[in-house]
Order: structure tokens, then C-alpha cells, then sequence
């Protein structure tokens, strides 16, 4: 590892993606990470439903050494407002482009509310078998044909569709389960905000960061600011660093 990407001892930063991604839609933040020195980690989310994926990363969170700072894209947020309550060394919460229900809500109930998504109408199911005997659950993808639209608008045509064709299928059950207790109540928190996100809405992620009492930055960009603005993303994770670090 070169002087240039040895960590700097800091809070390690866990990175969880979302639906419809994977941990790869990460690497041009941790390519930032990584160059100034952050000990950094792209977490792998099941996204087989809310309650099991926060367990996950909960897991991977209290195997981590050290002070962490939890960093959640779109559903991640999600998961990371439900798995931290469950660990101890969480020192503070990054919002991007991201979910952060309160206590009761559902995901669902949260992008309905949004005037500004299109996801819904965008989305198409699956069948997945559960492991029980013949036993089958509903899994959805956003349609290729509007994944530019929904999902990736400030992206190069062609990287858009490499990535809607190899996107990752939730658990259309993660959008129904209601989210436990929010771990924003008690820890800092960063929002980015995508001012021109129309999966969950820009409105709805602003209106959930301000409830949450984030640090708001707002963005220039789709869902995906991570990978259309991976420098005001990385800009973001580095003010939260300096603040718990």
C-alpha cells in the first residue's frame, strides 16, 4: 500500500449500497477514500428484506475495528438507520441520496409520498425461490428501458445501461416491513441530496434529512451522485470524518 492510500487511522468508513446496485457503485468514492488515506470498506447488502439486511451490516459493522462512520446510498440509508442501533462503535451517519425512515414507516409509504419519484411505475417483478420446499417471493428490478430515466440521469448513456443490465434484484418484502428504530436520533448525520433524484424523489430525501437534523448538502445530480459527483460525495464523507474523527 503506497503513502498515498495508507489509512490514516481515523473512523473506517462502511460504505452500504442500495437497490437495484451493488458494492462496485462505490468505487469511484473509495478511490477517493483510499487517496487521501480513509480506511474504507464497499459492504455487500443482501437486499433480501430490511429487517434481515440491517442485521447484516450490523454484523459487518461490529467486525470492524474501531470507531465507524456509516455511510448509506438510497436503500442503504435504510438499512444503516435499522443496523446501527444494533452495534456500539458507530460515531456518525452519512446520508447519500438515501432513505432515513423513522420508526413505524415504510419505504413504500415513503417513495408514494414523494410528488417527484417515478419509480414505482418503473419497476418489474420477479419470482426468487426462498429455500422453502417450492416456496417463491416477488423480486423487482427497474425496467432497462427507464432505468436512465428513474435512476442514472446524468450518466452517459451507455454506463447507465451497463448498469441497468446488471443490477441487483431486491425483495419486493423490503419495501413493506416497517423500520425499527432510527438510528438518527441518536448519532450526527450528513445528507447529500441529489437535487434531480427521481427514484425516491429529492423532495422526499430532503424531507427525511431535515427531520433527521442532518448537515444538508444539496447536489447537482440523479440517484446516483456517487458516481455522476464522487467529489462532492467524497467532499460530504470528509466533513462528517473531520467532525467524529
Amino acid at each position: 500500500m503506497s503513502a498515498a492510500t495508507t489509512p490514516s487511522g481515523g473512523p473506517t468508513v462502511v460504505l452500504v449500497h442500495g437497490a437495484f446496485a451493488d458494492a462496485g457503485s462505490w468505487a469511484p468514492v473509495v478511490e477517493r477514500l483510499l487517496t487521501a488515506g480513509v480506511s474504507v470498506r464497499a459492504v455487500v447488502n443482501p437486499l433480501r428484506g430490511l429487517a434481515a439486511d440491517a442485521a447484516y451490516v450490523a454484523g459487518v459493522i461490529d467486525q470492524t475495528p474501531g470507531p465507524v462512520l456509516a455511510v448509506g446510498h438510497s436503500y442503504g440509508g435504510a438499512v444503516i438507520t435499522n443496523a446501527v442501533p444494533m452495534t456500539k462503535n458507530v460515531v456518525g451517519l452519512v446520508y447519500v441520496a438515501a432513505f432515513a425512515p423513522d420508526e413505524g414507516e415504510t419505504l413504500g409509504d415513503i417513495v408514494g409520498g414523494s410528488k417527484i419519484s417515478e419509480l414505482t411505475p418503473a419497476l418489474q417483478e420477479l419470482k426468487y425461490p426462498t429455500g422453502q420446499g417450492t416456496e417463491t417471493a416477488t423480486e423487482l428490478l427497474i425496467d432497462p428501458a427507464k432505468f436512465l430515466q428513474v435512476f442514472t440521469a446524468d450518466l452517459p448513456q451507455l454506463q447507465s445501461d451497463v448498469l441497468a443490465r446488471s443490477q441487483r434484484p431486491i425483495a419486493a418484502a423490503a419495501f413493506g416491513e416497517k423500520s425499527g428504530p432510527a438510528a438518527w436520533k441518536s448519532l450526527p448525520a450528513w445528507a447529500a441530496v441529489g437535487t434531480g433524484d427521481k427514484a425516491i424523489g429529492s423532495d422526499a430525501v430532503h424531507a427525511m434529512a431535515q427531520r433527521a437534523g442532518a448537515d444538508i448538502s444539496e447536489i447537482d445530480g440523479s440517484h446516483v451522485i456517487m458516481l455522476s459527483q464522487p467529489d462532492a460525495v467524497t467532499e460530504v464523507i470528509q466533513r462528517a470524518l473531520s467532525s467524529v474523527g
